[in-house]
């Protein structure tokens, strides 16, 4: 049986200059998945895509089950299981939203195409963005979070290693003097429906 990702137009771009594919889907243009090889550019949109069509389905059910239910339903909780995330202090909507989900302090928060367990590409929209996070297994996570103006897949910096674009960090961790750690970032998800916002430093 064909899964339900077959149905839509994947493809996958030539490297950047810094070497990174490019998954893409047609029907889903915010969405974008970069990778060291097609291959892997190729899976990760797939995935991608998939958690969108399980997030607009659950929605769909949430919002078909207060239509049929709305005495019993007003006060349940409503948005599906998940990491939500909400940027913040977006200083324009040049670009676009990196969210970077780690599950280690294995290259955090810098190395996230290669270490993240989750990475999202949103585009902004009236300098607001959200990433949303589906399907994720219990576990403590943290969050990275990059306005990547200029859409090369990386934190920009100045020759002295200041970040020149956004950035934020789950728990509004702070960077003093460097990235901060996993452990100051990082958050317990119970497998449930979790809200954060994380609000951008320039």
């Amino acid at each position: 049986m064909a899964q339900e990702n077959d149905k839509y137009a994947h493809r996958v771009t030539w490297p950047d200059e810094d070497n990174n594919y490019t998954g893409r889907c047609a029907e889903f243009p915010d969405l974008n998945w970069l990778a060291d090889t097609p291959e892997k550019a190729l899976k990760g949109i797939r995935k991608t895509v998939m958690r969108a069509f399980i997030g607009v389905w659950c929605v769909a059910l949430c919002a078909a089950l207060v239509l049929a239910n709305p005495p019993v339903i007003a006060f349940a909780e409503t948005s599906c299981p998940g990491i939500h995330v909400k940027i913040q202090d977006i200083k324009n909507s040049t670009g676009a939203v990196a969210c970077a989900l780690f599950e280690s302090p294995d290259g955090f928060p810098t190395e996230f195409l290669k270490f993240a367990t989750n990475i999202m590409m949103i585009k902004i929209r009236d300098t607001e963005a959200s990433c949303n996070f589906l399907d994720i297994p219990p576990g403590t996570y943290a969050l990275a979070v990059i306005h990547d103006e200029n859409r090369d897949g990386k934190l920009e910096t100045n020759w002295m290693g200041v970040p020149t674009e956004g950035y934020g960090f789950s728990n509004d961790a702070t960077a003093v003097g460097g990235a901060p750690s996993f452990d100051a970032a990082s958050f317990t998800y119970d497998g449930q429906t979790i809200d954060l916002t994380i609000r951008l430093n320039y």
